[in-house]
């Protein structure tokens, strides 16, 4: 992978003309406080040039590296509706003029705003704009090679070694979960998303598994492969299960435990996707994909005290003689006969038997917390627009999980907002016949159904078995629905925006720093 890494720069002195940087990017929040070495330059030219301090600019400087000055301005940074996405889009727009210069090595400094609270984390989260930024699809790389990236360092101006093992560990994350959900559908089916996977975690603390025989993903998990049924005919699009586990050196202290949905492609089944919603279909990986890419935080960071446990459910949901179609019923690896509502809600199927899975292995743990995250509902980008929407269970609201990775999101530029699990998402889901136990969906669409991103942890809590370890259980287990339809890709653009690695940072940030 050719991300660009973070290096250190002591100070802001250490830099000058004839350092092995050619440019340094000033990110600010204004030009009345700027760092005394380029205060009169800048100045000067803003005198000039009245774009200056209000969008980036490249000014010469004879004091700079590589004679390269850009500004970066912020904007303000204090109301009550500011945060730390101003220092991240900031930096993806100084990179990008950086790059735009021919500058391959530059350093990034943020001056006089990491005081300020809520911005306590503004350089590391300036450079992960900065990766952002720099992204290239992988298809683009392995078409024109590696150097479309052309930056392989920033150096992070006051960084400590800490935080660059931190922000790199996340950098690593981030770059992993892009490439696997925003790679087409072909060069990332199933077979290759795990393909990947193995290379991705090859030599690292990580440990990769791939069930590939479809006799035994038609006998263990039995709702995944009645998703995938229609895309056995074709043997590139063959499903996969993915796991994934990190043991760390000495005591386990908590345990971690995730499931992905990983849709390669989906067609919405025989619930075709109609009227030009069927593009941007290859990113509905993209929950399996951020999985894929905290464990690979993971695997850089080896943090202490944490074991993560990951399932990525990657299949195809194709249209085809052999489709499911609305009215099955379905009898899940929890012994539950699931009713189809609508082949388009595929995703909580293609889950549904892993979580199952992943509560037995749960109840053995230590203090384990449980987590699904996927591209799920047009809902969840209707009632939050561009934020992770994360639903959870009774346990998990006790220990206001959901809550503490907001905050977290908050600090790190990966913004989510709380949803509460309520009677009537039960009520939603529940059988009309004595012919079946659960209902999937309804057979509209998520984003036109009251409470549209809630009712689906309703379903997956209970074809996954987790309503029986509520709090009135003898085994009460945490866990959390994470959303990220809304966040997953920049502007909600699912078919050209960039994918955004939605929740790696919080999670890192919760539980590995």
């Amino acid at each position: 992978m050719s991300y660009a890494r973070a290096t250190s720069c002591a100070s802001l002195d250490a830099l000058s003309a004839t350092s092995e940087n050619d440019a340094l990017i000033i990110i600010c929040d204004s030009l009345d406080a700027l760092p005394q070495t380029y205060a009169e330059q800048i100045n000067t030219h803003a005198a000039i040039d009245s774009r200056v301090g209000k969008q980036s600019a490249l000014l010469i400087s004879e004091q700079a590296p590589g004679k390269r000055l850009i500004v970066t301005p912020t904007g303000p940074l204090g109301r009550d509706y500011d945060d730390v996405r101003r220092v991240f889009e900031a930096a993806k727009k100084g990179i990008a003029v950086a790059k735009e210069a021919g500058a391959i090595k530059p350093a990034l400094y943020v001056h006089n705003i990491q005081q300020r609270p809520g911005y306590e984390f503004a350089l590391e989260v300036a450079f992960l704009g900065a990766n952002q930024a720099l992204w290239q699809p992988l298809e683009a790389r392995e078409y024109h090679g590696d150097a479309i990236s052309a930056l392989n360092t920033i150096s992070l101006v006051g960084a400590t070694d800490e935080q660059l093992k931190q922000v790199n560990a996340i950098a690593a994350g981030q770059y992993a979960a892009r490439d696997l959900c925003g790679t087409e559908p072909e060069r990332m089916a199933p077979p290759r998303f795990a393909d990947y996977c193995v290379e991705a975690f090859a030599g690292t603390a990580v440990k990769v598994d791939v069930i590939s025989d479809i006799a035994t993903i038609d006998k263990e998990y039995p709702l995944l492969s009645t998703v995938a049924r229609a895309s056995y005919a074709v043997e590139r699009h063959h499903p996969r299960v993915v796991k994934m586990a990190y043991v760390p050196e000495g005591n386990v202290e908590r345990t971690l435990i995730f499931v992905g949905k990983g849709l390669v492609y989906d067609t919405g089944g025989a619930d075709l996707k109609v009227g030009g919603f069927m593009a941007g279909m290859s990113r509905d990986k993209g929950g399996a994909a951020s999985v894929a890419g905290f464990m690979k935080a993971v695997a850089e960071a080896q943090p202490k005290g944490v074991k993560v446990i990951a399932y990525l459910a990657v299949v195809r949901n194709s249209i085809g003689s052999d489709c499911f179609v609305p009215d099955e019923i379905i009898t899940s690896r929890e012994g539950i006969r699931v009713r189809i509502g609508n082949t388009d809600a595929e995703g909580r199927l293609a889950m549904g038997d892993l979580l199952s899975e992943a509560k037995e292995v749960a109840k053995g743990e230590v203090n384990p917390e449980l987590f699904t995250v996927a591209t799920l509902t047009g809902h969840a980008a209707r009632a939050v627009g561009p934020y992770s929407a994360y639903v959870e269970n009774g346990p998990a609201r006790k220990a206001q999980l959901s809550q503490q990775l907001v905050e977290q999101g908050d600090l790190w530029a990966d913004c989510a907002e709380v949803s509460r699990s309520r009677r009537e998402d039960y009520d939603f889901v529940q059988p009309r016949t004595l012919a079946d136990d659960v209902l999937s969906s309804n057979n509209a669409a998520s984003a036109v159904t009251a409470r549209g991103h809630q009712f689906p942890m309703a379903f997956l809590a209970i074809v996954g078995g987790l309503d029986k370890h509520g709090l009135d259980s003898e085994q009460p287990l945490p866990y959390v629905h994470m959303d990220i339809a809304g966040s997953g890709v920049e502007g909600g653009d699912w078919q050209h925006g960039k994918p955004t690695a939605a929740t790696v940072a919080s999670l890192f940030a919760k539980y590995c720093r």
